[in-house]
């Protein structure tokens, strides 16, 4: 049974974010929860912290220039293979990922540098991606 879906609509947000690590006892930070995305998830290894690159204060350990991806969904939890679909392509093309899921979606981060072969790898696949998400809506592939 083939679980990869294909086709999927893929866009491109607007901005740089970073991928942050502080200790698992930390509070959230403010500057955490700026932005129209950002995602913090606490386990009991550490505070892990998505958010507008601008946002990080220096000193901070984190991962700058990562550029986001949002999977148009939503999709039901039943759904299977709809993360996969974008991963392996991606993997297949050298282009590492940082992924965090909602309750509707997924969204899928990779670094600039990595950006156009991403997004040359998704199309190759039969997905499409959007690179502009603000109007007119501008299709890469």
């Amino acid at each position: 049974m083939n679980v990869i879906r294909n086709e999927l609509r893929l866009s491109l947000l607007v901005g740089h974010m970073s991928v942050c690590r502080l200790s698992p006892t930390s509070e959230v930070p403010d500057w955490a929860i700026t932005g129209g995305f950002f995602s913090v998830t606490r386990t009991t290894d550490e505070l892990s912290v998505v958010c507008p690159e601008g946002s990080v204060p220096e000193g901070v350990r984190c991962e700058r220039g990562w550029r986001v991806l949002k999977l148009e969904g939503p999709f039901e939890f039943s759904e299977v293979g709809v993360l996969a679909s974008v991963a392996v392509p991606l993997a297949e093309a050298g282009v590492g990922i940082f992924a965090v899921s909602t309750f509707d979606t997924d969204y899928v981060l990779v670094k600039e540098e990595g950006l156009e072969s991403a997004v040359a790898a998704l199309c190759g696949r039969g997905h499409e991606v959007l690179r502009n998400v603000t109007s007119p809506k501008e299709e890469t592939c």
